[in-house]
């Protein structure tokens, strides 16, 4: 079996990386680490813009479900823009080298700062989530003598069959979105706003959607609403902005999305509005790209089960304990036989880990071994936790790999902090 190959529990050998010896990549960058690869996200984008050809579209990646710098750089070398929900997350797109007109900024919490920062960058829209939110943005926008481009992100109020509660995010009394039924009053009040310019409507109902019922449904309401939109006076409406949310496949036998069916509603809502349609995946694109590698710190028994402790736990791959995700792990090389155990951490938590009762390769302390389909919601929701450095994260292209973040240092854990204080009394 090749540097490149991983054993699977299933007994087949599939190819991680082509010409890129693993173990030497590991030895090199340390682990734990993430590894991306720019092929699998070019791969992604390609089956989404196929799916949407002949439609009026862009692509809006979602920062939100990894930032990196190079992960942002090969998605804008493709042609897309971005969807950011932070300040933070401007700043990044900016850094990437996306401008004004490439960003949507979506976030149901937007602060007057964030909004500024926006308006001064030159956004092609916000994703206004509140008449609240829609009337501190047309002061903002007055204070610098310009017009902030607005669409209204409708919560369509449909029930969702989403894996965990936490990822829906369009169903009635979730808190984004404006309510179905106040929109007709957001638009009239927009229409008083001589700082404001509705040129969308926009909608996100939750992640790992495969099926397409609630969606559908969703998209068809939120068409409804354009006839409302422009009977209140604003006849500049430009796009329709149709979310993210499609699936990935984390284990054998989870659905993935038909981008047939995906690509018919789209182009339905595009014909019945005459707008363009703006789409906003994040995992979509960039989970199946990225590996979390990990090597193994010891075997134990205890309590009638078996541990395998790993140097990754749940500060650098939250999902698990998180979500009850479940991520695939497999051993990079060649093992004999498998064992059921927990997959558990170093974090000084009893829900620091990455697997439960899971039949995995037989590891023995040393062995390296991968967490596939890391991509989204890894390195961007990890942490410090029990004072552990942030991670090294590595792209792979061809037969070439190169760090694109460095490994955080102990030094790194306590930049900004003081132990000699300047007191102050008011």
């Amino acid at each position: 079996m090749g540097p490149g190959v991983l054993n699977t529990t299933a007994g087949k050998a599939a190819a991680l990386w082509e010409g890129v010896d693993v173990h030497a990549l590991a030895a090199a960058v340390g682990t734990p680490a993430y590894v991306y690869d720019a092929a699998a996200i070019r791969e992604r984008y390609q089956r989404l813009t196929t799916a949407l050809a002949g439609i009026p579209h862009r692509v809006h990646y979602s920062v939100k479900a990894n930032g990196n710098l190079t992960v942002l750089g090969v998605l804008r070398e493709l042609g897309a823009g971005v969807d950011i929900v932070s300040g933070g997350e401007l700043y990044r797109a900016q850094q990437a080298g996306f401008t004004g007109d490439d960003v949507v900024f979506s976030g149901v919490g937007k602060s007057a700062r964030e909004m500024g920062e926006a308006l001064d960058a030159g956004v092609l829209a916000f994703n206004v989530e509140s008449e609240g939110e829609l009337r501190l943005l047309a002061r903002l926008a007055a204070d610098r003598g310009t017009v902030a481009p607005v669409a209204f992100r409708v919560n369509p109020e449909v029930e969702v069959d989403a894996a965990h509660h936490y990822i829906g995010t369009g169903r009635r009394g979730d808190k984004f979105g404006i309510p179905f039924d106040e929109i007709a009053h957001v638009a009239a009040v927009a229409a008083e706003l001589p700082t404001v310019r509705v040129i969308g409507l926009a909608m996100h109902i939750g992640s790992q959607l495969a099926a397409f019922s609630a969606f559908a449904e969703a998209v068809t309401k939120v068409c409804g609403l354009v006839g409302v939109v422009r009977s209140a006076g604003h006849d500049g409406l430009r796009f329709l902005d149709i979310g993210g949310g499609l699936a990935v496949r984390y284990a054998d036998g989870d659905p993935t999305p038909d981008l047939a069916t995906f690509g018919r509603i789209a182009r339905e809502a595009v014909e019945s509005t005459g707008l363009t349609l703006l789409v906003e995946p994040g995992r979509f694109l960039v989970a199946e790209s990225g590996v979390l590698l990990t090597r193994v710190l010891y075997r134990k028994h205890s309590g009638g089960k078996e541990y395998v402790i790993v140097d990754a736990g749940m500060t650098e791959l939250l999902r698990p304990s998180h979500y009850a995700a479940y991520h695939e792990i497999t051993s990079v090389a060649a093992t004999d036989g498998s064992i059921t155990a927990d997959i558990v951490g170093p974090v000084c938590e009893s829900g620091d880990f990455l697997a439960i009762d899971r039949t995995v390769d037989a590891v023995q302390p040393g062995d390296l071994v991968a967490v596939h389909n890391a991509g989204a919601y890894g390195f961007v929701m990890s942490s410090n936790y029990n004072a552990r450095p942030r991670v090294a994260e590595v792209m792979v292209d061809g037969d070439r790999w190169a760090v694109v973040r460095e490994r955080e240092r102990y030094e790194d854990l306590v930049r900004g902090e003081s132990a000699t204080l300047s007191w102050r009394t008011s």
